[in-house]
């Protein structure tokens, strides 16, 4: 089941370090099999607010995201970043492809209080 780190990055003045680090990122999540699914990309808001930027990096699954996340290569760089540009940072699995969201609705419906 794939998994995806997520980062909603607000925005920053243009910095050497940040440079540096999206030059170097896409080394650090290939051996884990991440791939950008968006990056530096202009996003549309439909409700509520969302200033600055999304970035989305699937894997294979949580195991590889997680791997990704703690590994020597990014824990390295990340500090490029972090330095830089304020941010959320969420990893996250997906759902199977099968998924239903009737099912969880229904498991919904059961645990609510009669009424």
């Amino acid at each position: 089941m794939p998994a995806y780190a997520i980062a909603h990055l607000q925005e920053a003045a243009p910095h050497r370090e940040i440079a540096e680090y999206i030059e170097r990122i896409t080394a650090t999540f290939e051996p884990y099999g991440g791939r950008f699914l968006v990056h530096a990309a202009q996003h549309e808001v439909k409700e509520g607010e969302w200033p600055g930027h999304v970035v989305v990096i699937s894997f294979p699954g949580i195991t590889e995201a997680r791997a990704w996340w703690d590994s020597p290569a990014y824990r390295e760089i990340a500090p490029l970043r972090s330095r830089h540009i304020a941010g959320d940072i969420v990893l996250v699995p997906g759902v199977p492809e099968d998924y239903n969201p009737a099912d969880t609705a229904k498991a919904m419906r059961e645990n609510l209080p009669a009424g």
